[in-house]
């Protein structure tokens, strides 16, 4: 395995303003440990989390919030979890992914990828993605607390973090300089 370390530079970390966002029909400010792990993470990297709420799985009150967060200029990206399995009642992919003005393929792909070997095959049933829309990068992982702390840790901090090289999202933010060659 490589050492994606050694892609650091002398780039300084800059603090994103990070909402997150929880999408069930039973979570509760007490019993949301999917998005509580994700607020965690996000502040003891540096970021700053300037907003958070739960709400149903329901199309049209996710694109609302998110709606309101994409055009909200103090929000530099978004981190959702929930819904993106395959019961009739997930349905974030299909009311979020209107709102992009680009997709982020990888995000999915990545992310499948290095839950794979965490639980096997079964991560084919995710339906991680990520895109951009108003300059707000924004990533949906699913619901679970394990999937949500992977999400985190192995590919979306380091894609919110100025500093990792050779390309991260900061810069399409309009917050840093541009992603570096590999060369």
């Amino acid at each position: 395995m490589s050492n994606h370390s050694s892609h650091k530079s002398a780039a300084e970390f800059v603090p994103l303003n990070i909402a997150v966002l929880t999408v069930s029909d039973t979570r509760t400010e007490e019993n949301d440990t999917s998005g509580k792990a994700l607020a965690e993470r996000l502040v003891d990297s540096g970021h700053k989390l300037v907003d958070k709420a739960i709400v149903i799985d329901d199309v049209y009150q996710l694109r609302a919030i998110m709606s309101k967060w994409i055009a909200d200029d103090n929000i530099d990206a978004v981190v959702a979890t929930g819904g993106t399995g395959f019961t009739e009642r997930d349905n974030t992919p299909e009311a979020i992914m209107p709102l992009f003005d680009k997709q982020v393929e990888g995000f999915g792909e990545i992310f499948r990828l290095v839950s794979y070997e965490e639980i096997g095959t079964s991560t084919v049933q995710s339906r991680a993605f990520a895109g951009m829309a108003n300059k707000t990068v924004i990533f949906c992982v699913p619901g679970s607390t394990n999937a949500c702390k992977t999400a985190w840790d192995k590919v979306i901090k380091e894609q919110l973090d100025a500093s990792h090289r050779p390309c991260n999202f900061v810069p399409h933010l309009g917050l840093a300089e541009k992603c570096q060659s590999r060369g």
